[in-house]
């Protein structure tokens, strides 16, 4: 029957799709807030579950409703958030705080704070709230430090923690052997799949964490005798704050022509490169322009208003299509995500085919 399900969706027209995933969302979204009051209350009646052999809700949660390690840590935590303060599931049920959100709100809330806090927490994202329980509970600044990983096949790089990893963090540990499941309380930093670490501590202060290679490891301590004078105790964060400086003005040089001192736009320049007809030439300061009032955001905006929030990816979109006459002037060039800026040139050109071989 699930199978079908697949069959049905796609029967279904480009706003019925729409429509239906939209009153999915809503179904789901009320059925987890039912399911998030329901589990309140059976942690309140625990020898419910203790009678059939689960000496936790989590473990009830787990092995009976089938709901993943994750999830039942999730609603476990919007439960008990919800005990202290009824206020959350009506903040759940419309969907302004998530369960993710509450979890990790909750040990910040207190009767005094709770409604200024919901109302700060509501609609907004993962690394918003990040930020918000940093200023919360703030973390003072931890020890710079430099860590060579331990040995594993391939060689692991050295690590760079940037203002901010403890030497918990870089503990070295025995590397278990090939194929062997390492230990619960084994560093989680001996995987060479963990990502990069980006973490609020405290207003305006920011844990930084990530693996380099020999090399870069090299150049760091290179960078750090060199500039003992300036930065005698050689802080890896300080060194990270002039590196990145200097890459972000040659990376916006390179993409945006930006300069310092960028040189005046000569009356009818717009018109001239318009009029070049056999290039698609888009000058350094309609680049400018557009990151500029764009805000360095995609401009697509939808019909009802919306406009799209991609940062990545970002492409320079002629208005007027090129392919139209459009020229690459200030006036007629906009920030677009890939997926718009393909987005608009299929209503203007259609959709694109592909090419097999062998068609006529």
């Amino acid at each position: 029957m699930n199978t079908n399900l697949l069959t049905l969706a796609a029967r279904l027209s480009d706003p019925d799709l729409l429509e239906r995933i939209a009153a999915l969302a809503v179904t789901e979204r009320e059925a987890s807030v039912e399911l998030v009051a329901h589990l309140a209350e059976l942690e309140t009646r625990a020898s419910l579950y203790a009678a059939h052999g689960y000496g936790s809700l989590y473990a009830y949660c787990t092995e009976v409703l089938k709901l993943s390690e994750d999830a039942a840590c999730n609603r476990i935590g919007a439960a008990r958030a919800c005990r202290r303060f009824p206020a959350i599931l009506e903040a759940l049920a419309s969907g302004s705080l998530s369960l993710t959100t509450v979890r990790m709100l909750n040990p910040h809330l207190s009767q005094e704070n709770h409604r200024t806090v919901l109302a700060r927490a509501s609609g907004r994202s993962r690394r918003e709230i990040e930020v918000l329980v940093a200023e919360l509970a703030p973390r003072p600044d931890v020890a710079s430090s430099v860590r060579k990983l331990p040995d594993v096949t391939p060689p692991a790089p050295a690590l760079l923690a940037t203002s901010a990893s403890t030497d918990a963090d870089v503990k070295t540990a025995a590397v278990p052997a090939p194929g062997a499941v390492p230990p619960m309380h084994a560093p989680a930093l001996l995987s060479t799949t963990r990502r990069p670490v980006v973490e609020a501590t405290s207003p305006e202060r920011y844990r930084v964490q990530f693996t380099i290679g020999k090399e870069s490891h090299d150049k760091l301590r290179r960078l750090q005798a060199l500039l003992r004078r300036e930065i005698p105790d050689g802080d890896p964060g300080a060194i990270f704050d002039r590196a990145i400086d200097l890459l972000l003005e040659r990376v916006e040089k390179q993409k945006l022509g930006a300069s310092a001192k960028p040189r005046p736009i000569r009356p009818g320049t717009d018109s001239q490169v318009s009029s070049r007809a056999a290039s698609r030439h888009t000058m350094s300061h309609a680049k400018r322009s557009a990151w500029q009032h764009d805000g360095g955001q995609c401009a697509f905006v939808s019909k009802d208003g919306h406009r799209c929030t991609e940062r990545a990816f970002l492409e320079f979109h002629h208005v007027r299509p090129y392919a139209l006459g459009g020229p690459g002037t200030a006036e007629n060039i906009s920030l677009r995500c890939r997926r718009h800026n393909q987005y608009e040139a299929e209503l203007v050109f259609g959709p694109r085919t592909r090419h097999i071989e062998g068609d006529s």
